[in-house]
């Protein structure tokens, strides 16, 4: 997509926390976005420095934004291929706040709504692409009206490289995010590439700091394996009982 690079250096925040009233239960010193939590490609994630200018400002992945709603127009349940809709891909910074700017929060969205983002690289955020198969999903549950600042944290740390060491590897560890919106919860979350316990224990442990999740929250596991045998997003997923540090 094009950027409106004259929109982005005059942004002060994004509308999600613009918004928001008080600080999230499950959140603690939640702030204004930084734009050193995006670094530019080719900048390690401990060094990138605070961005200035007029860009534009290249992120080190491309990434696609994508809609799903379960039931139709008409009402009628639709399957979660059917459903799904690409929204738009970004690139940069600038263009990254510019689709964001447009998006409704989370809590604008009607129950059985999902958003999505996944790397440029998978063709189709679904259990099957090639980039998914072998990998699976953290998913956190929240209770209504505190997933818009946790999304837009947990969008900004992956678009960030919060969570990988390895800037050469062709593909990130880390697939992509989803939110799901439901009529008594919202549940996010976090796809990665291989379903081995070192590397979503590091995961998990990167997304309690990024998102500043209480002890308290509640974490489950799921692989894409288990998901395409139970034909199930969420259910049967394996509660971790990893004490937070």
């Amino acid at each position: 997509m094009t950027a409106n690079t004259s929109y982005f250096p005059t942004q002060p925040g994004s509308r999600f926390l613009a918004n928001a009233s008080g600080p999230s239960p499950t959140l603690s010193g939640a702030g204004a976005p930084s734009l050193s939590r995006l670094p530019a490609a080719n900048q390690s994630v401990d060094d990138a420095p605070v961005m200035n200018g007029n860009g534009p400002h290249p992120l080190r992945n491309t990434w696609v934004y994508w809609f799903r709603q379960q039931r139709s127009p008409g009402n009628k349940i639709v399957s979660y291929e059917d459903g799904i809709r690409r929204i738009s891909s970004f690139d940069t910074v600038e263009s990254f706040w510019t689709l964001w700017t447009h998006l409704s929060p989370p809590s604008g969205l009607q129950p059985t709504t999902d958003y999505l983002l996944f790397h440029s690289g998978i063709e189709r955020p679904v259990w099957e692409d090639p980039l998914n198969i072998t990998g699976g999903k953290w998913i956190i549950r929240l209770k209504k009206g505190v997933s818009d600042r946790i999304w837009e944290d947990l969008v900004l740390a992956i678009i960030g490289e919060q969570f990988d060491t390895d800037p050469t590897s062709q593909y990130p560890e880390i697939c992509g995010c989803t939110i799901s919106v439901r009529q008594h919860e919202d549940i996010i979350s976090l796809w990665n590439r291989i379903d081995s316990e070192p590397k979503t224990n590091r995961i998990r442990d990167t997304i309690r700091r990024v998102l500043n999740l209480t002890p308290a929250t509640v974490m489950e596991y799921k692989s894409n394996n288990d998901s395409m045998q139970d034909k199930s997003s969420f259910r049967n997923s394996a509660v971790d009982r990893t004490p937070a540090s």
